[in-house]
């Protein structure tokens, strides 16, 4: 392949974004039409690409290494081939889910100027320019939410401020890999993680795990469920900075650090991953609200990607990166699906809901595929990713890790028996009662998503050999034996696959259990849960953003500056306003009262100050 053509993924949705922009309003059809055909062209690149030779591209830019270099190779062609493929299915959606939007043409410039940098941010090895591409994301992300609704401007600081405390994070660590390796050169670097290099892999893992929406970075993406169009939602956090984060975790692990089995990395990386199960789990399973409860189940699942990832062993790593595209494929579905009951019924709180199945059967079939995929449901793709991970954490003989997974499992289940029982079944509310199934191109964007679900699970053997053990195949871990991974994806009975279906059951009697004290209301399935003891205390605290870091720190601002004002700013205005304006007034009375125009006075005032003057010359003369 020709280097040059590196350029193309990135100049592509370069060129309409600044079409989309430069068009006039009035002009919607067109510039919709240009963002449908312009994405499948996109996806076209990308195909063209996929099985191509590694393929470098370098051009001399500042000096001291620092080069503006491309590199397309197994990883980075399966990430732009998924880049292009929900940039299509998000323009497909949105010609009708947003049409008639106020801000429509910033919508599509934004979305495929997003697309750019995502695929300038998977292609760079050099750490610069994939420094320029990361931060235009961050840009991009809040100028996509603030597209959305009246408090979307808020949300959107929010996350610019998390996300760029973050990334300095992650550039401070690559200053100082830097300064220990001496190159810029992302496939050049491979160190132990020792000492600074230790430091360094940390601040990088808070930008890659931070991007992936991981906690405790995550509190924006629930404000901007409600916040930011349903379209950004399926397409940024739940997909493309999924990809992009688990991407950059990935690589940190297996190419620029030399990550082993039960190192102090690997823990941190596994015991932030159930932290992220588990607690976002739990706040998922009690939301009314169909869009929030899907944005916590998308910092959830992120945890089921550290958590592989972390484990360093062949088939953690390879569920962990398999699970980031299936998280990315049916949490994009479920985020469409909500937004066409949304756009249909005028609403996603769960208790106005019901009964849709009938009214929207293509939507909800959709829906509930993806629902089984992402609880990890045989044969779906979820079940196979899943899978993987579970085994890669039991190896590592850390069992705890395996039991936080599995208590994932079934908080995940609960949730969207509770989420699909109250928008797709039971009775339906009176004012449902006109709605009906959204247009083609909605559906199509869903139904496809769902069908990847399928493809993807019973059929997994293609995207394992095709996509995932290429990218191993270089690990120093990944022995010949533990490639095959597909030996494990469907195989049901064995210890760790029995365990999973039977969380599944538990999950399947705790909804039933909730529905019946719930006096037959699904959306109050989850209250047992909800009112027990402690945890109702610890959810009243998380409902109030005590854990809201940001939120917080907003808090402790605001009372520094309170402590600033009354202790520091006020006594030194008072400083300046009674004590030197009162010694400045004294002392010009008493000069005032000195000069009462006698010669004498005046005389003796100069012959007193050349005595002082001879004095001090003497004295220094000794």
């Amino acid at each position: 392949m020709n280097p040059n053509n590196l350029l193309i993924p990135v100049l592509l949705p370069l060129l309409l974004a600044l079409f989309s922009f430069l068009l006039p309003g009035s002009v919607k059809r067109l510039r919709e039409a240009v963002s449908v055909l312009g994405a499948a062209l996109f996806v076209y690149v990308a195909v063209s690409f996929f099985g191509q030779k590694e393929t470098l591209l370098t051009v001399p830019w500042m000096g001291h290494g620092i080069d503006f270099e491309l590199r397309l190779y197994q990883f980075s062609q399966f990430i732009l081939l998924a880049v292009s493929g929900f940039t299509f299915l998000i323009a497909l959606y949105s010609t009708v889910r947003m049409a008639g939007h106020a801000r429509l043409r910033e919508y599509y410039g934004y979305l495929f100027l997003t697309a750019a940098m995502s695929a300038g941010a998977v292609l760079a090895n050099n750490f610069v320019p994939l420094v320029f591409f990361w931060e235009g994301l961050l840009i991009t992300l809040y100028a996509l939410i603030t597209v959305g609704g009246r408090g979307a401007h808020r949300t959107a600081v929010k996350a610019f401020l998390i996300g760029g405390f973050c990334d300095f994070c992650m550039i401070l660590g690559i200053a100082i890999l830097w300064s220990q390796t001496g190159t810029l050169r992302l496939s050049d670097i491979s160190v132990v993680p020792q000492g600074l290099t230790a430091v360094s892999f940390y601040l990088m893992m808070i930008g890659a795990v931070a991007k992936a929406g991981s906690m405790p970075f995550h509190t924006w993406i629930p404000d901007a469920a409600v916040d930011a169009p349903v379209t950004v939602m399926a397409f940024i956090p739940a997909a493309l900075e999924k990809l992009l984060g688990i991407y950059m975790l990935s690589r940190i692990c297996l190419d620029l650090f030399q990550i082993e089995v039960n190192s102090a990395p690997a823990l941190v990386l596994m015991t932030l991953g159930a932290l992220t199960i588990v607690l976002a789990v739990f706040m998922a399973l009690i939301q009314k609200d169909l869009k929030k409860l899907l944005s916590f189940h998308a910092v959830s699942q992120v945890g089921y990607m550290m958590l592989g990832v972390g484990t360093a062993v062949p088939i953690g790593i390879a569920g962990g990166i398999f699970h980031m595209i299936n998280h990315a494929m049916y949490k994009s579905g479920l985020f469409l699906a909500a937004g066409s009951v949304e756009q249909q019924a005028g609403t996603t709180e769960l208790k106005k809901l019901g009964g849709l199945a009938r009214s929207m059967p293509l939507t909800a079939l959709g829906f509930l595929v993806c629902a089984a995929a992402i609880s990890g449901i045989w044969p779906l793709n979820g079940f196979v990713s899943k899978e993987m991970v579970f085994h890669g954490s039991y190896e590592t003989g850390y069992t705890v890790f395996t039991v936080a997974a599995w208590l994932g499992a079934i908080l995940t289940f609960a949730s969207f028996l509770k989420a699909g029982h109250s928008v797709f079944f039971g009775p339906r509310a009176m004012e449902n009662a006109q709605v009906h199934e959204n247009k083609p191109p909605v559906t199509l964007a869903i139904l496809a998503l769902a069908a990847l679900c399928v493809l993807f699970g019973v059929w997994n053997a293609l995207p394992l050999k095709l996509f995932i053990q290429p990218i191993l195949a270089g690990h120093p871990g990944a022995a010949g034996e533990h490639l095959d991974f597909t030996a494990h994806a469907l195989a049901v009975f064995n210890p760790i696959a029995l365990i999973s279906m039977g969380c599944l059951l538990v999950a399947l009697g705790l909804h039933l259990f909730g529905f019946k004290r719930g006096g037959n209301k699904a959306y109050l399935a989850s209250e047992p849960i909800h009112r027990l003891p402690v945890l109702h205390t610890i959810y009243d605290l998380a409902e109030a953003r005590v854990f809201d870091l940001y939120e917080q720190g907003i808090k402790g601002l605001q009372a520094l500056s309170r402590f600033l004002f009354r202790f520091v700013d006020r006594p030194i205005d008072a400083f300046y306003e009674k004590v030197v304006v009162g010694v400045g007034r004294a002392a010009s009375g008493a000069i005032r009262a000195a000069h009462n125009g006698l010669y004498a006075n005046y005389l003796a005032w100069t012959i007193g100050g050349l005595a002082i003057i001879a004095w001090a010359i003497g004295a220094l003369l000794r």
